[in-house]
């Protein structure tokens, strides 16, 4: 299994947020280049970030997301704000080694298919639940499709993976969520990464052993140090033993 440690951007910050409350971030006094760099250090394959100034609209880290791209020594899974075609190629151009799509493909579903034949590998699909309902527009809006539905919806297309996140998960973390994630994953057939349930090594170890997981978002349990990148890394490859079952 693949770890993703994750690294949120605002105005320039590294960043968690609370149920996607962008409004209400906690900050962490670190640089964002320098825990990347650091991430890579440690043996993490892939860095993944989210621009969150740029769901609102805003370039306000235009450049420190090119800086991470171009030093962070790993590829780059880039989300937050991808709402045009155009932008997707500018930052494949500028280096991002995948694209997450979230908001435009639940308003542009033909557009996002011709993308991701375009770009075969290349473009994950981010699935935000809550509720039963998949969220848009940086979790502020609920959707009518159900997670199931959504996931359907784009039988056949090569995405790279799907980025699944149960929003109830990731503020209150559960064994069910867990088991949530791995029903998903049954009914897709790509990839699918698990993103707000990781917030101790055993988390790790259950979505090592779930069926059809091949990885997971690692954010603020690692800046709080919850999780040693090293130790968590070394789990996720390895044989950990016997983990408990989901419900």
């Amino acid at each position: 299994m693949i770890l993703y440690p994750t690294i949120e951007l605002q105005n320039g910050h590294c960043v968690s947020l609370h149920r996607g409350r962008i409004e209400e971030p906690e900050i962490w006094h670190v640089d964002p280049l320098a825990k990347a760099k650091e991430f890579a250090r440690l043996g993490a394959e892939w860095i993944h970030v989210t621009d969150l100034d740029a769901v609102k609209g805003l370039n306000t880290n235009r450049e420190l997301v090119l800086k991470i791209i171009q030093g962070a020594g790993v590829p780059v899974q880039l989300g937050g704000g991808f709402r045009s075609r155009g932008r997707i190629e500018d930052w494949f151009d500028k280096g991002a080694s995948r694209i997450v799509l979230g908001t435009l493909a639940v308003q542009e579903p033909a557009m996002v298919k011709d993308i991701v034949k375009r770009h075969p590998g290349k473009v994950a699909l981010t699935v935000d639940i809550w509720k039963g309902k998949v969220l848009v527009d940086g979790w502020r809006t609920s959707s009518a499709y159900t997670a199931e539905a959504f996931i359907e919806a784009y039988a056949g297309t090569p995405f790279a993976a799907f980025i699944i996140t149960d929003v109830d998960a990731d503020a209150e973390g559960t064994e069910a969520s867990l088991s949530h994630f791995a029903t998903l994953a049954k009914i897709a057939k790509v990839p699918v990464i698990a993103s707000g349930a990781v917030r101790s090594i055993d988390d790790v170890a259950r979505l090592k052993y779930a069926s059809h997981i091949s990885g997971a978002l690692v954010g603020r349990a690692l800046f709080n140090k919850s999780i040693d990148l090293a130790a968590a890394l070394e789990v996720a490859r390895g044989d950990v033993g016997e983990v408990a079952a989901f419900i």
